[in-house]
């Protein structure tokens, strides 16, 4: 039951990755921002695609619920963090980007469980 969820989840996690990407390749880029804030962008957008593949794993391992919440809420945490500073220039939740990476390196580890 769980891995079909993140199956799903994988699905619209990589289509939120595209339709990101396709902004930042569009219109995050060509604007004004900084290069660091483009740098941002773009290493929250390869961490989304990544992560979002490694979901369709899920399903396939022992502990899909534990697997799958972990690189789930890593996810959102990491580059949902580094997506907002760079967007906004606010780096008010940039604390949650180690927290978010640690729980994706947790969430791989539990995949092998």
């Amino acid at each position: 039951m769980a891995g079909g969820t993140f199956g799903r989840i994988a699905g619209l996690s990589g289509s939120l990755a595209v339709g990101l990407g396709a902004y930042g390749a569009h219109g995050f880029r060509r604007s004004d921002r900084d290069d660091y804030l483009k740098e941002l962008f773009e290493t929250a957008n390869k961490y989304h695609f990544l992560h979002s593949l490694a979901l369709l794993g899920v399903p396939h391992c022992r502990k899909p619920l534990l697997a799958g919440t972990l690189l789930t809420s890593g996810m959102a945490m990491f580059c949902g963090s580094l997506y907002y500073q760079a967007i906004t220039a606010d780096p008010a939740l940039t604390k949650a980007a180690p927290l978010g990476g640690t729980l994706l390196i947790v969430g791989w580890a539990a995949m092998a469980l």
